[in-house]
């Protein structure tokens, strides 16, 4: 049975049966031909140097869920990569990834580390809530099929391994801002603008000119992964649209400003910047 939230207990792992129970839970989440899995000797080794490798645990010893990432220099400054997320699927209504992040900032931050990036896939609409209006990360970049080939990923599996690279600016104003409970941003601002849905993917279709209208809105479904399960065709268009979209107005300099959610639908908010 999964616990209340506030019986869940929040740190770095510290035994040998936390390293361990983390290259089971990465296998349990991603699926058991997971070909990319982090040994528990690396999960070990990383936190001499600077590394994250911190879980959610049960009042008698169960994972739930775990944040890893590593710090390097970047530019002369430190640097943390954040490179896996994990939350085991019954215990995905306890918000433990905001704490785990959370908890990662406050280990980073009297280390100087003031910024952390990591990946995430567009499509994912509870990443993208997490990511962008909980912790006010921003996006810096899309990439196509970054992880190509993923890995027997069950995730991946249909739709590629296109990414969103965002920055967390844990230091910052804006952050602490929105950690304190403000809006990322100003969702009014992208009332009524064009929406560029499933049909942005096909041959011949236009996008909006950026010269004509200085905001667009970019939407995903709900659950792609219910979209894979439900209509498994569908899920492919959702990518090659969204693919398109992203590429075509991230090369005129526009970028994601807001994250969206209209009753069941979920938009990224483009505006040139």
């Amino acid at each position: 049975m999964t616990p209340h939230r506030e019986d869940v207990t929040l740190r770095p792992f510290s035994r040998s049966e936390d390293f361990l129970a983390c290259v089971e839970l990465q296998r349990e989440i991603w699926g058991r031909d997971f070909s990319d899995v982090v040994p528990s000797s690396i999960l070990k080794i990383s936190q001499k140097v600077g590394g994250i490798a911190a879980g959610a645990f049960t009042p008698d010893g169960r994972l739930l869920a775990f944040v890893w990432g590593l710090t390097g220099v970047r530019g002369g400054r430190p640097f943390h990569w954040s490179h896996m997320l994990g939350v085991h699927p019954d215990a995905r209504d306890l918000r433990l990834g905001t704490r785990l992040k959370l908890l990662q900032r406050e280990l980073l931050l009297p280390l100087g580390v003031e910024d952390v990036e990591w990946t995430y896939d567009p499509l994912e609409a509870r990443n993208a809530h997490l990511n962008l209006n909980h912790l006010g990360a921003e996006v810096v970049e899309y990439v196509e099929d970054m992880y190509a080939g993923e890995l027997g990923s069950d995730l991946a599996e249909g739709i590629g391994t296109d990414r969103f690279i965002v920055r967390w600016r844990i230091a910052s104003d804006r952050v602490a801002s929105i950690l304190s409970g403000a809006p990322p941003g100003d969702p009014a601002a992208f009332a009524g603008t064009p929406v560029l849905g499933l049909e942005a993917g096909e041959e011949g279709s236009g996008l909006p000119d950026p010269q004509d209208t200085p905001r667009v809105r970019v939407e995903i479904p709900a659950s792609i992964q219910a979209v894979k399960a439900e209509r498994p065709a569908e899920a492919p268009l959702w990518r090659q649209s969204t693919r398109r979209a992203f590429l075509h107005y991230f090369g005129r300099g526009w970028r994601v400003t807001a994250y969206l959610r209209e009753g069941g639908r979920r938009f990224y908010g483009l505006e040139r910047v």
